[in-house]
C-alpha cells in the first residue's frame, strides 16, 4: 500500500480520533502560495485542550502533516563544464 491509498479522513481519525464529545472539523483549506500544493487545517479537541493539525497534499496524491518540498533548480555538471 502506498501513501496515496490512505484518505484524509483516515489520517484525521488516526491523529485526532474525533468523537461526538470531541469532534474535529475543517477550519481552513486552500493552496500554499509557494508550491501551489493543497492544504487542509483541521481543528479538534484533545483531553488537554484544543488541537489543530494541517495536512498537505503531495504530488503523488498522498496526504501528510509534512509539506511537500519545493522544487528547486539545480545545475548539472555537464551544463557547467562548457
Amino acid at each position: 500500500m502506498n501513501g496515496s491509498d490512505i484518505s484524509l479522513r483516515s489520517l484525521v481519525d488516526k491523529w485526532l480520533a474525533p468523537t461526538l464529545s470531541m469532534p474535529a472539523h475543517v477550519a481552513q483549506f486552500g493552496r500554499v502560495p509557494a508550491t501551489h500544493s493543497r492544504y487542509v487545517r483541521i481543528d479538534g479537541r484533545a483531553a488537554s485542550g484544543p488541537l489543530t493539525i494541517v495536512f498537505f497534499k503531495h504530488g503523488d496524491g498522498s496526504w501528510s502533516v509534512l509539506p511537500p518540498l519545493r522544487a528547486t533548480l539545480t545545475m548539472s555538471p555537464s551544463r557547467v563544464a562548457h
